[in-house]
């Protein structure tokens, strides 16, 4: 049984592939060498053919082949040359392969013509990247971004897959015509379930909204975890909150973001935001589509950048997150935010291991860690820490020692330096309070309170 598209959502169209278990493909990455070419990370071409191979195994494809097409000349009707092209319809035929993965970004036109030329579905890096959102999505959040994201990939796409939207429908009765064409009816429903999605991602924004307006309240500090697909985000995340977040070696594993309260070692609660992997070259839709999600991100107080150290082309992928950040917005300013996690230390041989904590030294607000280990997160909370605690300012607090709620008051709204009982039986605490919380304490202690002076942060 060959693959198809499934019908889905009353639009005609969906992403899940239908037939056997296991579907053979070859994976082909495209490796453009004309000036034209999109801009890209500096990553060796072989890795880059390693990740497509890893994002096909994350929705269960059987690699039948692999291939690298170098690219001077790209052709409008179908990106490759001719030759490359009949090759690649050969090893179709020789492996009995039901679908090609092309790692980069095609037209309609061309996606329509290469199917055609190799007699094979084909899915572009997009489309592939969309096939493992739309499998991972589990909250109705989730599924609505990726569901519009779905949607407008496929709005200009139909006119390739389904050979029935060619036909016309006829008018009603007497009246009739030859009518609306099925292709601009399934166009039409397309883009009303699109406009619908739309609508009820508006009502994400605003309960998002009204949950930060919560959390402003409580307050809790917002630190958001952001890192390149398969980093160790989710792993550093259940080790830091004792959740139990899926964290496995595959790519974008874990899909919708998880919230946890944790405690800091002097005290000091936070949120603690695991978000979705980025990727390189990130579809500008799942961006758009998942800007609700990531906006946590734009409003966290810190955000830990998480980097597999162990991987060959960390640097370049650190340049990845690095650009999607930077469209999300976050700015020069927001920068002096991010903490540098560089995981995986566990990973690193002896000699590697040592020259990157020499690296890891020099680089202002970076820290090694291993999530498998628990090494280095000591450190890594210390240096948070002192990062939200850069701005705040230490008061000396005197209270009776009947006054129980007012200990109470400062241990759940700032950090306890310390606390001791004077020799007239009243006790003197030392405690660290954010601007708001500051301005609480004066009125409820009044006089009993004075300002030590700001308490300088942690190592930066």
């Amino acid at each position: 049984m060959t693959k198809q598209a499934k019908a889905g959502s009353g639009t005609g169209v969906d992403f899940q592939i239908e037939g056997p278990e296991v579907t053979r493909a070859i994976v082909l990455h495209v490796d453009r060498r004309d000036r034209n070419a999109p801009i890209t990370s500096d990553r060796a071409v072989e890795a880059r053919l390693e990740e497509a191979i890893g994002l096909a195994r994350a929705i269960e494809l059987e690699i039948a082949d692999s291939i690298i097409a170098p690219v001077t000349a790209p052709k409008p009707a179908t990106l490759l040359g001719s030759g490359k092209v009949a090759e690649i319809a050969e090893r179709v035929k020789e492996t009995e392969a039901e679908l090609v993965v092309v790692n980069a970004l095609l037209s309609p036109i061309q996606q329509r013509n290469l199917e055609k030329e190799w007699g094979a579905k084909v899915l572009d890096r997009t489309g592939l990247i969309l096939e493992i959102f739309g499998r991972r999505a589990s909250t109705r959040e989730g599924t609505l971004q990726v569901e519009l994201a779905h949607l407008q990939y496929q709005k200009s796409r139909l006119v390739r897959s389904w050979t029935h939207l060619e036909r016309q429908r006829g008018g009603f009765g007497f009246l009739g015509g030859p009518g609306e064409s099925q292709l601009e009816a399934d166009r039409r429903l397309i883009q009303e379930r699109i406009s619908r999605i739309e609508r009820q991602l508006e009502s994400v924004v605003k309960t998002r909204a009204l949950h930060r307006k919560g959390r402003a309240r409580v307050p809790y500090p917002v630190v958001a975890l952001v890192g390149y697909t398969n980093a160790g985000k989710s792993t550093l995340f259940n080790r830091l909150s004792g959740a139990e977040v899926l964290a496995k070696d595959l790519l974008f594993a874990t899909l919708d973001p998880t919230m946890r309260v944790i405690q800091l070692p002097h005290g000091r609660k936070i949120i603690l935001s695991d978000t979705v992997g980025f990727i390189s070259d990130l579809p500008t839709s799942l961006i758009a589509a998942f800007r609700a999600t990531l906006e946590e991100v734009l409003s966290a107080d810190v955000i830990l950048h998480v980097r597999d150290v162990a991987h060959a082309d960390s640097d370049a992928q650190a340049q990845d997150v690095n650009r999607v950040l930077a469209e999300l917005g976050i700015d020069d300013l927001r920068r002096s935010a991010i903490i540098e996690v560089w995981n995986k230390l566990d990973l690193l041989p002896p000699e590697e291991r040592a020259a990157r904590e020499a690296q890891a030294l020099r680089k202002p607000g970076c820290v090694l860690v291993s999530a498998i280990t628990g090494e280095g997160l000591g450190p890594l909370l210390e240096l948070v820490e002192g990062r939200l605690g850069a701005e705040d300012t230490v008061y000396e607090i005197v209270l009776s020692a009947e006054d129980g709620q007012g200990q109470a008051w400062l241990h759940d709204r700032g950090e306890v330096l310390s606390r001791r009982n004077h020799q007239d039986g009243r006790v003197l605490m030392k405690v660290r309070l954010a601007a708001d919380k500051a301005g609480q304490a004066s009125a409820r202690f009044g006089t009993n309170m004075r300002t030590l002076g700001k308490k300088k942060a942690a190592a930066q």
